[in-house]
């Protein structure tokens, strides 16, 4: 694998594994809440077996194994020491490394999106902008992004031997380690009548926001505390290659419900509101 970081992957999931069937609704509901997983980042130290599993990499197997050594021999304080987790080689560590946050650990880096494989070419563009990994942990690099443009992104990446786009990725991480994306997005809007899952009844028209847009579909937030799914099918009448061809995240988008398991806190909406409802 080049070196990437998670983000670059999160934004490029292999067909195969988003390869589901136009018309799905509430049953989507799981892969995209391991592609959330997979953007947002998992806390390996606090997170349970179910939420593991679903990032890139990952088994049930593999993470009930997690938790198992954690329990063990106590919390994490390095990604590399996942390494040590019984049944979880060389090949599944590089693909879930990236999105297992380790809070706890001394090397900042390892509380980002940051790749390990990157992390090389992340010390090398903060000693070019004249940084260092401590003061990423300080917050004391508020002037990266000045001091990477001033020098030239195309001369910085050749120099930390990754891409532009990469580079870009990383310095972004930087600036924010440990950030959760979705705190930047802007609030929902409420009803008040609706305030949990069980107050969901088919055919009810509310508004959300966008909080997600995947290849297959959009999570929409709507003041459930589970976001429900708008699948590419229901996003309008006429055919789209992307969702992003019609929203974007922090939208703020008209819904109806067509499907509800409160058992399996799974929502399915539609924004074909005027055929729909």
């Amino acid at each position: 694998m080049s070196a990437h970081t998670s983000a670059e992957l999160g934004d490029h999931f292999d067909g195969h594994l988003l390869g589901l069937a136009r018309g799905s609704t509430v049953a989507d509901c799981d892969m995209l809440n391991a592609v959330l997983s997979d953007a947002v980042g998992v806390d390996v130290n606090t997170a349970s077996p179910s939420l593991l599993q679903r990032v890139s990499g990952l088994t049930k197997t593999t993470a009930k194994n997690i938790v198992t050594y954690r329990e063990e021999n106590g919390i994490f304080t390095s990604r590399s020491q996942i390494k040590k987790v019984p049944k979880l080689g060389p090949k599944a560590f590089e693909q879930c490394a990236g999105f297992l946050r380790v809070p706890e650990s001394r090397q900042v880096l390892d509380n980002t999106a940051v790749h390990p494989e990157s992390y090389e070419a992340a010390s090398w563009l903060l000693e070019l902008c004249g940084y260092s990994l401590k003061d990423v942990a300080a917050g004391n690099i508020a002037e990266l992004p000045a001091r990477l443009k001033q020098g030239g992104d195309e001369k910085a990446a050749e120099f930390c031997g990754v891409g532009a786009l990469t580079l870009h990725d990383i310095a972004a991480e930087l600036m924010k380690p440990g950030r959760d994306p979705r705190e930047e997005l802007p609030p929902v809007l409420l009803r008040s009548d609706v305030l949990e899952i069980k107050d969901l009844k088919p055919g009810m028209v509310l508004t959300g926001t966008v909080r997600n847009v995947i290849d297959f579909g959009v999570f929409v937030d709507i003041g459930v505390h589970q976001d429900g799914l708008v699948h590419i099918s229901q996003i309008c009448d006429h055919y789209i290659k992307h969702p992003s061809a019609v929203v974007a995240v922090g939208d703020i988008v008209k819904v109806a419900v067509l499907e509800v398991d409160e058992k399996k806190h799974r929502i399915s909406l539609t924004m074909k509101i005027k055929d729909e409802v």
